[in-house]
């Protein structure tokens, strides 16, 4: 928030900044030199995360830390599938699978959810998913401890998964700018990218761990538990209803169609879906991990969960040094500029037959992703009325968790048709060059600026 300053007279005092004590009465002036404190602070400010959502809003700080939580567990859990459907096939076309089994679900319920979460009080809906996600992980976990050596049954858990993510997830998104202020939404979402992307750090890195000492029971076991952090934060929330929360509001029939329409007049907000889709669905690495660990860098678990932590690892490390992101106006340029780095990184990791540069170009890209995510989401909080938001978060989450599954889809079958290393460069170079013909044709997009938004 800008701060006003006032221009005292000469019987007024003005308190000194909170990071610049003043200095005692009759004390001399302090040198040049030692003016630089303030200007690390300065510095270290523009570099570094801005927490000051977390600081001031007790309900946020709850729901980012269960999310972190649950987060964790989530992402062992997709380190534990992966590995299990590729041991019991060896091939990289069921792996791919894995995907497909749950864009389905995510499409159809996550339009769903939304348009539910513009009509129900958004709280009770986060819970439920919630408790839905706990519970199909302790079915996983009761499937490997009995060692059905079942894929079917994988994939049916898959779907399920995905069903109960979608829809809560836009639920829990549309909270977002009821939680905090207008200003800090920038800020709140490049925390929101850092939630997420602890957990993917760390869920891989514990979960190839865990898996190859004891196998996938482990992961799936605290998976069930990690969901309590999500449950509590829940519920914590006082009611969510949307819009202004009167009885006309909550008893309009929400529909999913509205929602659309909505956003077909918003072309500004639809082309940064349509950016996020083209890095996911033509660029997507994921299902090819285990097979790049066994044959291009032939390690194990451990080497999976590596690769599929380290696009965090530079999620985070993006989120953690985004001091700067409010201070950048042209956010679709920046979305632009992020799905091309992106696409970039991911061509050089199919080249790469080292893993610390295959891990190095993974870090790259999802730095690029970071930056990507937190001005997209920023320019659909600002775009979507209250009462609208749900649905647009439900298009939202089918785009951001559905893409990444049809890009399994389409990487693990080009694989098997090619090879990994082939994939992963045609994958990447054909995300850059449909980001650039996206940017051409859309150069209202390029000049989207925050100071004037049009959605």
């Amino acid at each position: 928030m800008k701060r006003v300053s006032t221009h005292p007279t000469s019987s007024q005092s003005v308190p000194p900044p909170p990071d610049e004590p003043s200095a005692p009465a009759g004390a001399a002036a302090p040198p040049a030199s030692a003016a630089s404190p303030g200007r690390w602070q300065r510095l270290r400010r523009l570099a570094l995360a801005d927490l000051s959502p977390l600081r001031d809003h007790p309900d946020y700080r709850r729901v980012w830390t269960g999310q972190v939580v649950s987060a964790v567990g989530q992402q062992m859990t997709a380190v534990a599938v992966s590995v299990q459907v590729y041991r019991l096939t060896e091939s990289t076309f069921a792996t791919g699978l894995v995907g497909l089994f749950s864009l389905v679900p995510l499409i159809v319920l996550g339009l769903f959810g939304g348009a539910i979460a513009d009509t129900v009080d958004r709280r009770l809906l986060g819970l439920l998913g919630a408790a839905g996600l706990a519970a199909t992980s302790a079915v996983l976990a009761v499937q490997a401890l009995l060692d059905l050596r079942s894929v079917p049954l994988l994939y049916a858990m898959v779907a399920v998964q995905a069903g109960f993510f979608a829809l809560s997830s836009p639920a829990r998104s549309a909270m977002i700018p009821r939680l905090v202020p207008a200003h800090q939404l920038p800020a709140a979402n490049a925390l929101g990218s850092m939630s997420m992307n602890l957990g993917t750090t760390v869920g891989p890195m514990i979960g190839g761990l865990l898996i190859g000492a004891s196998g996938v029971q482990s992961a799936y076991l605290i998976d069930t538990l990690a969901f309590s952090g999500i449950l509590y934060a829940m519920w914590r929330l006082p009611a969510m209803l949307p819009g202004d929360g009167t009885a006309d509001t909550t008893r309009k029939r929400a529909s999913v169609l509205d929602g659309l329409r909505f956003l077909r007049s918003r072309p500004n907000l639809r082309t940064s879906f349509v950016a996020d889709l083209i890095a996911m669905l033509l660029a997507s690495p994921r299902a090819l991990f285990p097979a790049v660990a066994l044959t291009v860098y032939h390690g194990g678990p451990g080497t999976v969960g590596l690769l599929m932590s380290a696009p965090a690892v530079g999620a985070l490390a993006g989120a953690l040094f985004s001091g700067w992101i409010t201070r950048v106006h042209r956010h679709g340029a920046a979305i632009v500029a992020g799905v091309a780095a992106w696409g970039l990184a991911i061509a050089v990791f199919g080249l790469s037959n080292h893993l610390w540069l295959g891990l190095l170009a993974l870090g790259v890209a999802g730095a690029a992703d970071s930056v990507s995510m937190i001005f997209r989401n920023t320019i659909l909080q600002v775009g979507a009325p209250d009462d609208m938001r749900g649905r647009l978060q439900g298009v939202f989450i089918v785009v951001v968790a559905g893409g990444p599954r049809l890009g399994d889809f389409f990487a693990g079958t080009t694989a098997s048709l090619t090879s990994t290393t082939t994939a992963l460069l045609i994958g990447g170079l054909a995300c850059v060059a449909a980001i650039l013909l996206l940017a051409a044709r859309r150069p209202a997009f390029l000049r989207y600026d925050a100071r004037h938004p049009t959605p």
